[in-house]
């Protein structure tokens, strides 16, 4: 069996390729946990469990030990990024050198990053391919292009395979209930239909950002894995869904699929836009993984309507509308 090592294992995107890839007899699942809980989740089934701190060289030579494939996603959040800038740089940046290194000295195979699309720069718009020109601005964005430089690099080097993956918006219900990534759009969305019988929105929606569902997030980790060294080329990749929406027009899609969960539409409020606001079309172009034989399901209504049915089971008893 071949071993695959994924950092951030029990997170919102670890955990749904976690429920993905045990279903594939060929891999031996190790999870990297930052904190390993007492009572052992029953989704990660037959997967082991290791302390995985991203700066500690006891903890990255044992859990690179014997691995053929990295998916690294451990990182400080958005949220945790721009609360501490220092954090993330020494988590993000660093924590993600020194895996890389324990990687290669541990002879893996094939290390695949989770970046992010906000590497190009706030706000997405127009046609973005990877040959568009980064421009971070967020601390989350800037720590995660400097480890995917390291990536790249590596590659290039040939001393590892070095995959990153430059992901847009991924949504979909969590794997487990502890899983706490609500302040995403869908989700929060999703939440705020269940919870309060209406969407209420921070902002006018005109804002336009690409999806993708995590169902199509994890075949495409299980298309790289399985894909021929030969087929990887420099190693980057846009990942998103082909499905660029305004916001405004994603909540009116999230209401109408409430409908069949709720028995009613649930009414959209949003602030008005301002007198001179208009945002520019993002087009999110994923044509260059897509030339190694990988294809999208698209799923979108099924993984919000997952999303919905999960929230209605989770929060739906504590509702007060």
């Amino acid at each position: 069996m071949d071993k695959v090592l994924i950092t951030g294992g029990s997170g919102y995107i670890g955990g749904r390729l976690v429920q993905a890839l045990v279903e594939e007899s060929r891999f031996h699942l190790r999870l990297g946990v930052r904190q390993p809980r007492a009572i052992r989740p029953v989704w990660p089934r037959e997967a082991e469990i290791v302390p995985l701190g991203l700066v500690s060289p006891e903890d990255l030579n044992a859990a690179c030990r014997g691995v053929r494939y990295i998916i690294h996603l451990a990182a400080l959040n958005e949220i945790e990024s721009l609360a501490n800038p220092e954090e993330a740089l020494r988590i993000n940046g660093l924590g993600s050198l020194k895996l890389l290194e324990a990687a290669k000295r541990a002879g893996v195979e094939r290390f695949i990053y989770f970046s992010t699309a906000h590497v190009y720069g706030v706000p997405l718009a127009g046609m973005i391919t990877e040959e568009s020109l980064p421009r971070p601005h967020h601390p989350y964005a800037i720590t995660h292009r400097v480890a995917e430089d390291f990536v790249l690099a590596a590659h290039d080097q040939k001393t590892i395979q070095g995959i990153a993956l430059r992901l847009s918006n991924g949504f979909g219900a969590p794997a487990a209930v502890n899983v706490n990534r609500w302040t995403l759009i869908v989700n929060d969305l999703c939440r705020q239909a269940v919870t309060t019988g209406k969407l209420v929105l921070k902002s006018s929606g005109l804002q336009w950002r690409d999806f993708i569902t995590l169902s199509d997030v994890a075949r495409s980790v299980q298309h790289l894995l399985n894909l021929p060294a030969s087929a990887l080329q420099d190693g980057l990749f846009n990942l998103g869904g082909e499905c660029s929406l305004q916001i405004i027009d994603l909540a009116q899609r999230i209401a109408n699929r409430a409908s069949g969960f709720l028995g009613f539409t649930p009414p959209i409020h949003r602030p008005g836009p301002g007198p001179t606001e208009s945002f520019q079309p993002l087009e999110y172009k994923v044509d260059k993984l897509k030339s190694t034989g990988f294809t999208l399901n698209r799923n979108i209504d099924e993984e919000i309507d997952a999303t919905l049915l999960f929230c209605k089971k989770v929060f739906g008893k504590k509702s007060e509308w």
